[in-house]
């Protein structure tokens, strides 16, 4: 099999017109042309394109029987004008950008990636939590431009540092992240409050299970790990955010239209809660015009808690194990 790029700049390994597996957002993954894409080539022949508009999926899918996508959306339009479609692997988590009801009328099997990036969204969060206790980069900076140097005294301080130890953790969500987040938590010391569906008795020894209003007023960090649903969305709005602490910060990993947004950065603006750490936001990229991108006490990162070089190992061999399963008619992972 023959590899190129096309003047297009898509990587492709295949000697045909048509690709049997088009994979159509592979950038955040990896690059076109990296060679571990080359792990495909056993389900036939490939095409990999970085980013891939609305517009161009139907001509780039056309004849596939199997397409991965991150974020481009498959819609019950899209499915219908691809006849040769039989599975489609979402290179993620979340699967809302597929119209699994029209997927599943249509013959095609969906499969999605839990879990691969537990520990890693678990960590950024707790990373989100400590830049704006412990101001870790700001003090690093400071002193690369020297103004310890300058300071005539053995340490230098602009910036009220926060101890966490016996502070309540928040955590909305008892999934696989939001116990890896909490478990995190409870080593700094924290008292770990949750709201979750599970019982009481399920939760580890030491954690208080608590409604949500309830975890709100009383929690000096909230940390969101919930999925995007109806019932969540706007989770956080401007009474929940009334309801915390003037010390509290948020912490969000989980989906960016869990929160109001206005209402998050009002409240920040008028100093009704302390800070927030996101890692998602309601639009990606943001609209330069996002109240949050210059909101006082906003840490904001760009979606990258899921993206440790572990993680995307993980995510990969789990994408080409969920093909092995569907090839031999026992498929795994299928969402719908």
């Amino acid at each position: 099999m023959d590899m190129m790029h096309t003047p297009e700049g898509v990587f492709e390994i295949t000697s045909a017109p048509e690709a049997d597996l088009v994979v159509l957002d592979g950038l955040p993954l990896y690059p076109s042309d990296d060679p571990r894409w080359g792990a495909f080539t056993r389900f036939g022949r490939v095409a990999v394109y970085e980013r891939t508009a609305p517009g161009d999926i139907t001509e780039r899918c056309r004849g596939a029987r199997i397409v991965l996508t991150n974020k481009v959306p498959f819609t019950e339009a899209v499915i219908a004008a691809l006849p040769s479609l039989e599975y489609i692997g979402v290179l993620a988590t979340g699967y809302n950008i597929i119209d699994t009801a029209a997927a599943a009328r249509a013959g095609v099997t969906v499969t999605n990636i839990p879990a691969y990036s537990t520990a890693s969204v678990a960590q950024n969060a707790i990373a989100l939590l400590l830049a704006i206790t412990n101001r870790a980069e700001h003090y690093a900076a400071a002193v690369a431009a020297g103004r310890w140097a300058a300071c005539p005294d053995f340490s230098f301080r602009d910036f009220p540092l926060t101890e966490l130890d016996g502070k309540a953790f928040g955590v909305v969500g008892f999934g696989n992240t939001g116990a890896a987040t909490a478990r995190i938590a409870a080593a700094l010391g924290m008292r770990v409050k949750v709201f979750t569906s599970k019982p009481a008795e399920a939760l580890p020894a030491g954690y208080e299970k608590t409604d949500l209003d309830e975890l709100f007023r009383t929690c000096d960090v909230v940390s969101l790990h919930c999925p995007l649903t109806p019932s969540t969305r706007a989770l956080v709005n401007a009474d929940r955010l009334a309801m915390m602490k003037r010390s509290a910060i948020l912490i969000n990993t989980s989906r960016g239209p869990v929160v109001d947004e206005e209402a998050l950065a009002r409240a920040l603006s008028e100093g009704r809660i302390a800070a927030a750490g996101l890692d998602v936001l309601s639009q990606e990229p943001p609209l330069p015009d996002n109240p949050l991108l210059h909101a006082p006490g906003c840490f904001i990162t760009p979606h990258i808690a899921w993206a440790s070089d572990e993680a995307r190992e993980r995510l990969m061999a789990t994408a080409i194990s969920n093909l092995d399963a569907f090839v031999l008619g026992t498929p795994r992972n299928a969402v719908g």
